[in-house]
């Protein structure tokens, strides 16, 4: 008789790969939704590589619209060891000549006493250090306006002499010290922080060891007044202001980098001269050639970004991240129109060709270097052409138009950032709702796992029950033989 038979059913099903092979079909829309989001992703980067550019030309555009941009000078010394300057663009063309006579210089002193060591005692007491200036003898001293004495206490029992040079350098008394060692042994140096003549020093003591304040014993070793015959420091070097003769006049100054003595340059002085120094500014060309094709590189690369980001290759039939964005395509349009156009800003110069910032058939700008120095000569209407600014005229420099394109491009309100913002929200909302999916997926894949694994469970209870009917039937065919 014959047996009943199911081929593949019973407790061997594969739940797993069934499952498995069902959800692949249920995710479809998700991974559709993911290669969506990826995109978003890759414009939204670059839209921000063209942020990156336009910012740089609208940079570059905003320089070439400053007046320091037109201004720069360079210096050049005779004698660039004695004395030299640097110009902050705003110092006019001309030569200026320098004799020094002499060098500021900071009060020095030394003690007359030699220490064994750094760790030799002092004595305890206190220091009172006080600045002012001392007149040619050093028989007066004036305090310095507007500025207090400081005292130093010295401890028993931290009184070495490294001690005392530490305390004295914690105090901001406008004096530095340190320890010289020569071959008689240790001894303190002070030096005025700052030099000039108003930077000078004097030092009183209280001796707390033996109470005479003046002597050579103790801390009293660091005395230094000669206004009141007090000499236990040795002065090595006089706080003096730098002097020098600028073209027949009279200089002093505090300091050797002398800032305001000629309109745009900080000269500075370095050695006293037996001859005088010419210093001679002039203006800086290349500086304001490098602003100009700084600006068209800036261009250059903004406009390659552009076509590179909206192009498509009919050989490889690739397009651009951008191909056919309605803002990119705008924004490359009206950056061509700008630098295409003309003005009426200088009365030499009307196109960027004019000045050697040649377009070309791809919309780049090739430089004509030649043509560049000759309009450079002619400073005036360079300038104008870029910089003149007749807000809301047809006078508007180039530097005036693109930088105001820029900032407009750039703004809150502007292209590139409201469809960044746009960009930015619609990848919220696509993982938002690959999220949703995702959970959704997550129930489904429960259920079918359920469903399946009951199945499983009632096939191998009917193979079970089939091995049972089977064997009953056998069994009765053979008691009916």
């Amino acid at each position: 008789m014959a047996t009943l038979s199911s081929p593949g059913l019973g407790s061997g099903l594969d739940v797993s790969g069934i499952v498995t092979q069902l959800m692949a079909l249920e995710r479809r829309p998700v991974t559709l939704q993911q290669q969506l989001t990826t995109r978003y992703e890759t414009q939204l980067s670059a839209f921000g590589k063209l942020q990156s550019a336009m910012t740089t030309l609208r940079d570059a555009a905003r320089s070439l619209t400053d007046a320091s941009t037109w201004t720069p000078t360079t210096v050049a010394s005779s004698n660039a060891a004695a004395v030299t300057a640097t110009s902050t663009g705003l110092a006019p063309p001309g030569s200026y000549s320098i004799g020094v006579t002499n060098l500021a210089a900071a009060q020095t002193l030394v003690s007359a006493t030699t220490f064994g060591a750094s760790t030799a005692s002092v004595g305890s007491g206190s220091l009172t250090i006080e600045l002012g200036r001392w007149n040619a003898g050093q028989t007066t001293f004036t305090p310095k306006d507007g500025v207090t004495a400081v005292t130093v206490d010295i401890a028993s029992g931290s009184d070495s002499l490294a001690a005392v040079r530490d305390a004295i350098n914690g105090a901001g008394a406008g004096v530095t010290a340190s320890i010289v060692n020569d071959a008689s042994g240790a001894r303190l140096s002070l030096r005025s922080t700052s030099t000039g003549e108003a930077n000078a020093f004097r030092i009183t003591t209280v001796d707390a060891d033996d109470g005479i304040h003046d002597d050579g014993a103790g801390l009293s070793r660091l005395a230094f007044d000669p206004s009141n015959a007090v000499n236990q420091m040795q002065q090595r070097l006089a706080a003096a202001n730098a002097n020098a003769v600028i073209n027949g006049v009279p200089i002093s100054s505090a300091t050797n980098t002398m800032t305001d003595v000629i309109d745009g340059l900080t000269v500075q002085l370095s050695q006293v001269t037996t001859s005088n120094v010419d210093l001679t500014v002039n203006r800086d060309n290349a500086a304001i050639k490098k602003s100009v094709t700084n600006f068209s590189s800036a261009y250059n690369d903004l406009h390659k970004l552009m076509r590179e980001q909206t192009r498509f290759d009919e050989g490889s039939k690739k397009a651009g991240t951008l191909q056919g964005d309605r803002s990119a395509v705008s924004l490359i349009s009206q950056v061509r129109s700008l630098i295409g156009a003309s003005n009426a800003a200088s009365t030499t110069f009307t196109r960027l060709f004019d000045i050697g910032l040649e377009p070309q058939r791809d919309g780049s700008l090739k430089l004509n270097d030649a043509k560049l120095d000759t309009a450079v000569g002619r400073l005036p209407e360079l300038k104008a052409f870029f910089s003149r600014n007749e807000t809301g005229t047809e006078f508007d420099g180039f530097g005036v138009l693109l930088r105001d394109f820029g900032t407009g491009t750039l703004a809150a309100d502007g292209v590139l950032t409201t469809r960044q913002d746009n960009l930015r929200n619609t990848i919220k909302r696509s993982k938002d709702s690959v999220s949703r999916m995702e959970d959704r997926l997550a129930l489904t894949e429960k259920r079918l796992r359920d469903q399946y694994s009951r199945l499983d469970t009632n096939m191998a209870k009917l193979t079970s029950l089939q091995g049972y009917v089977g064997q009953q039937i056998t069994n009765w065919n053979k008691s009916s033989g």
